[in-house]
């Protein structure tokens, strides 16, 4: 009678073998994880500038819709956000504005633009200071004109 109690208290615990399988099952699924999930607040800073630039290129387009020209350069997209009072003055400035208010990039900077564009009529842009282009110290410049080609 004796000894069954002794068994069924060898049969509650773990041993070390197990534990050690347990342990090295969960080291190599980190193994393979981790990378994965380490890349993904770059590629969100990816997705936020292309959604960004979008957005503000389309605020640009209704801006120049309504009063048939786009900000100056020197308006910038603050113009987007309230009226600009500095000429050219627009004449059917949207209510509210296009944009609630002007975006930041994933790195804290404003957007930059420029009317006219060295890319079209307008480049909306921004740089992200990780990167850099290749074969190149500069760092990576995101614009309108090559929101594609970035990954």
């Amino acid at each position: 009678m004796r000894q069954s109690t002794l068994n069924d208290h060898r049969q509650k615990g773990f041993t070390l073998i197990e534990i050690m399988v347990v342990v090295i099952i969960l080291a190599i699924l980190a193994a393979i994880i981790v990378p994965k999930i380490m890349d993904r607040p770059a590629q969100a800073r990816m997705v936020k500038v292309k959604q960004d630039i979008t957005a503000i290129e389309n605020a640009l387009s209704l801006y120049k819709l309504d009063n048939g020209i786009y900000p100056t350069t020197d308006q910038g997209l603050k113009a987007l956000t309230r009226a600009p009072t500095t000429d050219p003055i627009p004449q059917n400035f949207a209510n509210g504005g296009y944009l609630k208010e002007s975006p930041i990039d994933p790195w804290g900077h404003p957007y930059q633009y420029l009317q006219p564009g060295k890319h079209g009529d307008i480049d909306v842009f921004t740089i992200d200071p990780n990167r850099k282009l290749p074969n190149s110290q500069d760092p990576l410049v995101i614009g309108n004109w090559n929101l594609n080609q970035i990954k």
